[in-house]
């Protein structure tokens, strides 16, 4: 039974109470490790280590602190299949997935960040008969980073990364339901020389953690991903206190397919931003409207396509589908078919646990859903469901597309697919949406700013955004 630790101060320690979580491998369903059940007083800990670290850290030239980002993406690129492997046993997806994509990219966010304050730059405003303005930009001091179960080391460095490059010192909380790959960044941070108290981990359960966190005074940020609700309780605590806020939350992406799409693209686009990561991506789409003149064959294609997605453990090399989370988020899934049954939907195809044989048994798999004939206002439609399941519903013209797409909530990113530029660029302008895709999807540039609108988030992330917010501003003038 692997047991993992805190980071605090440089040391891999048990919590303070010395109690501990049970870390639970969903291919499996069994038990495989215990993660800290931390508390306020861990917090505090962490707080003491980084206000040591933070005049240090902050002082220390930004080339030494790309340096080190840099060995730590280096370390973790040389451990690429341990780290896959890991992240893949205790998210449920499959590894192939893991290798592919979560791993290399928690990489590129290291590495894009520690070049990128190489290159960040303030403003000067000269005033012709008055003098000069400049700006500088400081680490804000300690921040907060919290972080969600469904890309585990990948949105942790996401986070971790801008804000160590720009010299906070930080706290930072992984999902407790997908620890282990965080923790095995805590060992790389040793191996890197990142100083003591610069970087913190302390494990456990968000309305202990993440609540001491967000109501600490030392703490002066938090940067939050995950879900709506989460993120009105962290912004009901710190916004009084005047904390800096970026809150990336939910999505219930709508995904726009018009006649004169590249079909064949467009049908095998819509697969992968249906049910990759078995649908647990905040920017899968998952809502399908389909203009009328090809709704029926396009129903059909991806009816069929669908039933060949194979639902596998995650290390079998076939795998499209492996496990969902855990049992709670499955039963959560499974209760949403349920109702949109109840709403009057139709399932098309799955709708299904998965029960595997032999040692994946009592995993957590679910069947790629797909339910027609739901009104776009209903429940199933507007609330987040993350999981492998859409809704497909024709629409008869743009007007009527649009209205539907931006009925709910939530407006974090959409997918338009149609040949006309004119019309592409006319809606992606008329989505209330931070993100929008032309005929493709899941196109990242970490140069540019991330982040939706309304219920989906408040803030942007990526590029020079994120090294903006993790760093205070100060006008000085000096007069001619």
């Amino acid at each position: 039974m692997k047991v993992i630790k805190n980071y605090i101060n440089g040391q891999l320690i048990n919590p303070v109470f010395d109690k501990h979580l049970e870390n639970v491998d969903p291919s499996r369903g069994k038990v495989y490790s215990t993660i800290p059940d931390s508390t306020a007083e861990d917090v505090q800990l962490a707080v003491d280590a980084a206000e040591k670290a933070f005049y240090g850290w902050a002082n220390t030239s930004k080339e030494k602190r790309s340096a080190i980002l840099m060995k730590m993406a280096q370390l973790v690129e040389d451990r690429l299949d341990i780290f896959a492997e890991a992240e893949s046993l205790d998210n449920g997806k499959p590894v192939s997935l893991a290798k592919a994509v979560d791993i290399p990219r928690a990489v590129s966010n290291l590495r894009f960040f520690a070049t990128g304050i190489l290159h960040f730059a303030s403003e000067s405003h000269y005033m012709e008969s008055e003098g000069v303005n400049y700006t500088t930009r400081k680490p804000i001091g300690i921040v907060g980073c919290i972080s969600p179960w469904n890309l585990p080391l990948y949105l942790f460095t996401w986070k971790i990364a801008p804000a160590l490059a720009a010299g906070n010192c930080v706290i930072a909380k992984p999902s407790e339901i997908t620890p282990m790959t965080a923790y095995m960044l805590s060992e790389i941070c040793l191996e890197a020389g990142l100083p003591a108290g610069v970087f913190n981990i302390v494990h456990g359960l968000g309305h202990k953690v993440g609540d001491a966190m967000s109501r600490h005074p030392k703490i002066k940020a938090i940067s939050f991903t995950g879900g709506t609700k989460t993120g009105e309780i962290i912004s009901s605590i710190a916004a009084p206190m005047f904390k800096k806020l970026s809150l990336e939350l939910g999505g219930k992406n709508p995904n726009i397919i018009f006649a004169d799409c590249d079909f064949e693209d467009a049908l095998s686009t819509t697969m992968r931003s249906s049910f990759a990561n078995q649908g647990q991506i905040c920017l899968c789409g998952s809502r399908i409207f389909i203009e009328r003149p090809i709704y029926e064959k396009f129903k059909t294609a991806f009816v069929e396509k669908t039933k060949k997605s194979k639902v596998s453990f995650p290390s079998d090399p076939e795998a499209k589908l492996g496990a969902v989370v855990s049992q709670s988020h499955m039963e959560k899934i499974l209760s949403y078919i349920q109702l949109a049954k109840e709403e009057g939907g139709t399932v098309l195809t799955g709708g299904q646990r998965v029960i595997l044989e032999g040692e994946y048994k009592d995993g957590y798999y679910l069947q790629p859903t797909i339910i027609e004939g739901l009104s776009y206002d209903c429940r199933v439609n507007q609330e987040e469901i993350f999981g492998p399941v859409v809704t497909i519903t024709p629409f008869d013209t743009e007007e009527e597309a649009l209205m539907m797409a931006n009925s709910t909530q939530f407006g974090l990113a959409a997918t338009v697919w149609t040949t006309n530029l004119k019309k592409a660029h006319r809606v992606a302008d008329n989505l209330q949406s931070g993100i929008v895709w032309l005929n493709s999807w899941l196109v990242r540039d970490l140069r540019t700013p991330f982040g939706g609108v309304k219920a989906s988030g408040v803030g942007r992330e990526g590029g020079f955004e994120a090294l903006r917010f993790f760093t205070e501003a100060k006008n000085v003038f000096v007069k001619s």
